[in-house]
């Protein structure tokens, strides 16, 4: 399969599981903002990866946990909302990089105010 078409495909699925996943209801999931960072497809449609960050932190085992039991869910809406032969098994991997990302700029931000106090 061509790598367009398959980064287009990722682009899908990352769109439509961003807008489904606020009519997940399990509680586990929607107590929490979360954001979906990446989407990784195999090239068969088999399986697909999806990287997920918490903006909140809570208790991350729940959060996966919810997802998993949500995953049947997501897949049957997915599969009604794209044109695919094959629908991918979803597996959720949780990515803090946008907390680092924070943490980092609120340190860089300090530098800079302790530096512009000390001119």
């Amino acid at each position: 399969m061509p790598s367009y078409r398959l980064g287009r495909i990722n682009e899908d699925i990352q769109r439509e599981l961003s807008a489904l996943l606020r009519t997940v209801k399990d509680p586990r999931v929607g107590g929490h903002l979360l954001s979906i960072v990446r989407v990784d497809t195999a090239s068969d449609l088999g399986s697909c990866k999806v990287f997920i960050s918490s903006l909140d932190q809570g208790d991350e085992k729940e959060i996966r946990r919810g997802l998993k039991s949500a995953s049947g869910y997501l897949r049957r809406e997915l599969s009604r909302a794209l044109n695919l032969r094959h629908t991918p098994e979803l597996q959720f991997i949780l990515d803090n990089s946008i907390g680092e990302g924070a943490k980092i700029i609120q340190l860089m931000n300090d530098l800079e105010a302790k530096e512009h106090d000390r001119t």
